[in-house]
């Protein structure tokens, strides 16, 4: 059924529904950023959720209307954060196949811009190995899920089947990315995650790509040692 609006205009039924919906959304959206900030700051453990309302602008009774509990709103920032949709608020477009890649650089230069969100990832990433973490399984899943999709990208790339030196490859790639960030976030000057990032990327399709394995590293240190002994 539709509606005159107060200037004699025709509203849509529909339309008016949408509205309440993309008000939720966006209060939903103000109170995972808040989350994101209180969260990297201090854990998940020490974060109080009348903090994060305070910051969302909101009571703590409203924060639970819409997240249910902490851990519901800690799943729902780890989703939000991966661009995943949550709670009403939109997914982030997906990039798949070989342009991942690329894709998986742009988000190392993205995230030089918002420390707040790499300091979260990188708490919350640590703190789930705890016993009974809320987030433990989601990041079990989510490191699997990674696995598999930056091993079958390399494997494309590189033109041959997954195998396990393509999913040691896989491993090293997001050991790497994630090892990149702390020590960017203690000395932002000293590391250069995009240059890093890249140069392992490459290293590494290039020997999968030809087939050819490198000279032990361990071996050549001996041999070094050898000779400076010598």
């Amino acid at each position: 059924m539709s509606k005159k609006s107060a200037g004699g205009s025709v509203v849509p039924a529909a339309s008016r529904a949408v509205r309440p919906q993309a008000r939720t959304a966006a209060k939903r959206e103000s109170i995972l950023k808040a989350a994101l900030s209180v969260f990297g700051t201090r854990g998940y453990n020490n974060a109080a959720l009348a903090e994060i309302a305070a910051e969302a602008g909101m009571t703590h009774a409203g924060v639970l209307h819409h997240f249910g509990s902490k851990e519901g709103l800690l799943v729902a920032v780890l989703k939000y954060r991966d661009g995943e949709e949550t709670s009403g608020v939109q997914a982030r477009e997906q990039v798949e196949g070989p342009a991942f890649l690329e894709h998986m650089l742009d988000t190392v230069i993205e995230n030089m811009s918002r420390p707040g969100v790499v300091q979260t990832y990188a708490v919350l990433s640590a703190e789930s190995v705890t016993d009974d973490h809320p987030a433990q399984d989601y990041f079990r899943g989510r490191f699997a899920g990674l696995r598999r999709k930056v091993a079958g990208v390399i494997a494309s790339v590189a033109n041959r089947d997954v195998d396990s030196e393509v999913q040691d490859a896989a491993n090293a790639v997001i050991a790497v990315m994630d090892g990149l960030q702390v020590q960017w976030l203690l000395d932002p000057d000293a590391v250069d995650m995009p240059r890093t990032v890249a140069l392992i990327l490459d290293e590494l399709i290039d020997r999968l790509s030809t087939g050819q394995p490198a000279p032990s590293a361990v071996e050549r240190a001996k041999a070094a040692e050898a000779h400076g002994s010598a």
